[in-house]
């Protein structure tokens, strides 16, 4: 490795299923990891919705974002549009590591992009996942089904992946994830 690629920044997207706490777990690391950025995802969702911090865009705003090559990543899922700005490899650039929630569709995608990519993996108990589920009140029965159904997808082969689970405190998690992305261990 050169001397250059070891100062350039980490791009460390988490994913995991839905329930999981990926937005708490992400705040929780930027707070203890005070160098690490959080990167804003534009989304095809109206804004202030909750959850995660987001810039919302309809879906024609994000079709010209994309021609006008305004995001390093883009993908679908659950019916809306989730964009990565260009802007991220600027930090990367500046030796900054950047944290962004990510879908396991575009994971190849952005290891061929971003040469220091890693994945956190964040996972939790079946039961887990669905009492956070039904108490987020966002989906009816059948769509906690199908999304406890998608909650064990693989993830695709060759990629750096660091797994951390999130079924104890949310401050024993982070404790775990801000020592798994430390720097000197990754």
């Amino acid at each position: 490795m050169t001397r250059a690629s070891k100062s350039k920044g980490r791009l460390v997207a988490v994913v995991g299923p839905s329930g999981v706490g990926k937005d708490s777990v992400m705040a929780g690391l930027a707070d203890a990891l005070p160098r690490m950025h959080l990167v804003r995802r534009v989304i095809t969702r109206a804004p202030g919705l909750g959850g995660e911090d987001y810039d919302a865009a309809t879906p024609e705003q994000f079709t010209t974002l994309v021609a006008e090559g305004a995001f390093a990543v883009h993908w679908q899922a659950h019916g809306l549009r989730y964009g990565i700005p260009v802007s991220v490899s600027i930090h990367i650039d500046k030796g900054t590591d950047c944290l962004v929630n990510f879908s396991r569709s575009a994971l190849a995608e952005a290891a061929e992009i971003f040469p220091r990519f890693i994945v956190l993996n964040v996972t939790a108990r079946p039961e887990t996942l669905a009492l956070r589920l039904a108490a987020r009140g966002r989906e009816t029965e059948e769509e906690i089904g199908k999304r406890l159904a998608n909650a064990d997808k693989p993830l695709p082969a060759g990629l750096r992946v660091l797994h951390l689970s999130n079924d104890g405190s949310l401050a024993e998690t982070v404790a775990r994830g801000a020592d798994l992305l430390q720097p000197a261990k990754v």
